[in-house]
């Protein structure tokens, strides 16, 4: 879009506001180009061009304060000045929603015992798709189950449009992944509003279900026990104050997978292409960097035997650099995992425990919420400790940090599922996690059938990160953690640029 302009001056204020959909969990790529009016012509290859400069969304709002400031390029040899740019939250993305279900004389699915029902909600989207935005625990043996209350942004169940649809699916759980359908019902935030009572009590209503208005009393019901809204704070309100983010970058290196530099790999080094390791991790990197104020990201390895005497380390550094892990940015993580696979002979097993408590160790330190850790897993799905890697990551859900992992090639992943714990929320020794810190997605699911990686690489990203500003608010939530205020240097909005336009 266009900009206002400003007349004769050689640092302008502009004014007029662009309001702009933000998604943590895509690149939302940005450019602006500055230029000097010499005539109403609608044209730019009529008016000086004074400079450009390219960023992202995420480096705007990642940025203290929420405002970048990047000097103009584009004119070779020429300095072009420092241009401003500033993101503001609109009020109403603050709304939460809390709220209650529960049913009862739902159909019975399971032909020992009854149905373990569970509660899908999804939102609708512009062109009549439905986007998932929230599911129930799974409620065990039970027709009549009374679901736990939770609470969701309201822009995440209406997207703001407190009249459109919000479609709601129930399934008998089971342990193999195949839930049984039990049936469905529809309804609005509008709705919602009302709150107990019969406007909010829902026929649920099977696939191929046509059942006449007089059988209401016969069919299975959802009713709504209890709603509230209430106002506070979002995700951006804690990124804007400096509780920033913090990253480690970890791969696995599992002795089946061959040579790096045989084709057969998943590791294989292709001169033309990244191999799946290199693209999950630019995919998911490139989007949490914008987060982090220096840049510098710790990276490890596991499943390999290190130079020179060949001992196996589950907690390596991909640099080499025991006193120093870190890379600088993405580059440098991608460059450090290209060395390493030259220097290290891949070995199992595979063990997770080491390199989740290594992350957990920094995140313990840093409980007050001034930085928040998320740790990128990516592995074949082989995992040799799943005991220890259960307790360990039960143990980190009480800690300001998340986890992901991507899984790589066509292995079969039912552990990375049972670590997600959407399903069934992860316990290790009769102890339940306090958190759902995980998100676990197989990288096959999102490639492109046309080759297409940077698509591939989007869809990736999307999914994985989708759920990380929410864990961050319930960490902070939970530990009655509010953002720091905005740094006194830029609270007014009035600083000059170091070097203006």
């Amino acid at each position: 879009p266009k900009h206002e302009v400003i007349d004769n001056t050689l640092n302008p204020d502009f004014v007029r506001k662009f309001i702009l959909d933000y998604f943590f969990e895509e690149k939302q790529n940005l450019r602006f180009d500055v230029y000097d009016v010499d005539s109403k012509s609608p044209d730019l290859a009529k008016h000086d061009f004074l400079g450009q400069v390219h960023c992202t969304l995420g480096e705007i709002v990642g940025s203290p304060a929420s405002r970048l400031e990047k000097s103009l390029g584009g004119i070779p040899g020429r300095k072009c000045g420092t241009i401003i740019l500033s993101a503001e939250e609109l009020g109403n993305c603050r709304d939460c929603a809390t709220m209650q279900f529960c049913a009862n004389k739902l159909d019975k699915k399971d032909f020992f015992g009854k149905s373990d029902p569970f509660m899908v909600f999804y939102r609708s989207n512009e062109d009549g798709t439905f986007t998932i935005c929230h599911k129930t625990e799974v409620m065990k043996n039970t027709l009549n189950p009374v679901w736990q209350a939770f609470s969701i942004p309201v822009r995440a169940l209406c997207n703001g449009d407190y009249e459109r649809t919000i479609k709601v699916e129930i399934y008998d759980w089971d342990r193999d992944g195949s839930h049984d359908f039990i049936g469905e019902f529809t309804t609005s935030y509008k709705e919602l509003c009302r709150g107990q009572g019969q406007s909010n009590v829902y026929e649920v209503r099977g696939e191929n279900d046509r059942y006449p208005a007089w059988t209401f009393l016969f069919l299975p019901q959802v009713s709504l026990l209890s709603f509230s809204v209430e106002s506070e704070h979002t995700f951006l309100d804690y990124i804007k104050g400096g509780n920033g983010s913090n990253d480690s970058l970890t791969l696995s290196f599992p002795v089946w997978e061959g040579n790096p530099s045989q084709s057969t790999s998943l590791h294989y080094m292709n001169p033309y292409q990244m191999n799946a390791y290199a693209m999950a991790l630019k995919a998911v990197g490139e989007i949490i960097q914008d987060y982090d104020s220096d840049k510098m990201f710790p990276a490890l390895g596991f499943g390999a035997k290190l130079p020179p005497d060949g001992r196996v380390s589950h907690e390596f550094p991909l640099n080499g650099n025991t006193e120093n892990p870190y890379c600088n940015g993405m580059e440098g993580i991608l460059e450090a995992y290209h060395q390493s696979l030259k220097t290290v002979q891949l070995y199992g097993p595979t063990n997770f425990s080491p390199v989740v408590n290594h992350v957990a160790r920094y995140a313990a330190a840093m409980q007050d919420g001034s930085q928040y850790f998320v740790l990128l897993i990516i592995t074949d799905g082989v995992i040799s400790d799943m005991a220890q890697t259960k307790e360990a990551i039960v143990n980190a859900a009480k800690l300001p940090m998340s986890i992901i992992i991507v899984g790589v090639g066509q292995a079969e992943f039912d552990a990375m599922v049972e670590l997600d714990g959407d399903d069934i929320r992860i316990s290790s020794r009769g102890k339940m996690a306090e958190r759902d810190i995980v998100q676990f997605v197989p990288f096959r699911d999102y490639m492109d059938r046309t080759g297409n990686h940077v698509l591939s690489m989007a869809r990736l990203a999307k999914d994985v990160l989708a759920e990380i500003p929410d864990q961050l608010i319930s960490y902070m939530k939970s530990r009655g953690i509010k953002p720091n205020p905005v740094p006194a240097a830029y609270a007014t909005g009035t600083q000059p640029p170091t070097n203006p336009v």
